[in-house]
């Protein structure tokens, strides 16, 4: 849905992986949570969206989100979630993995 190929994933997640192994991954019913962990942050969605991803509800969603509107009738997709908390948690993390970042940028520059 997000339009990045199978190899294009492997590349980001290291030199053991290929596209068959992407591909394998993508049929399994459970997937590890550090594996989870680095697909979501490589794809820039939090895990819970993987996780909780519904593909029929998301074929609906993109299926009356693009429709002619000729009738006047604009879909507006009903949360299990409030969007607006998942963005502060997003932020909230982006802010932490910045302050993670400066930390282990000072302590190589304290090193020289």
């Amino acid at each position: 849905m997000l339009g990045i190929k199978q190899e294009a994933l492997a590349f980001e997640l290291g030199d053991d992986w290929n596209q068959k192994k992407v591909s394998l991954l993508e049929q399994k019913e459970t997937v590890e949570s550090d594996i989870l962990a680095q697909v979501a942050k490589i794809l820039k969605v939090p895990a819970e969206a993987i996780e909780n991803f519904d593909e029929e509800q998301a074929v609906n969603i993109i299926s009356n989100t693009f429709n002619d509107q000729s009738n006047g009738y604009n879909y507006y997709p009903n949360f299990t979630f409030n969007p607006l908390d998942k963005m502060v948690e997003l932020y909230e993390r982006m802010l932490q993995q910045q302050k993670e970042m400066i930390e282990k940028l000072e302590r190589l520059i304290d090193r020289k």
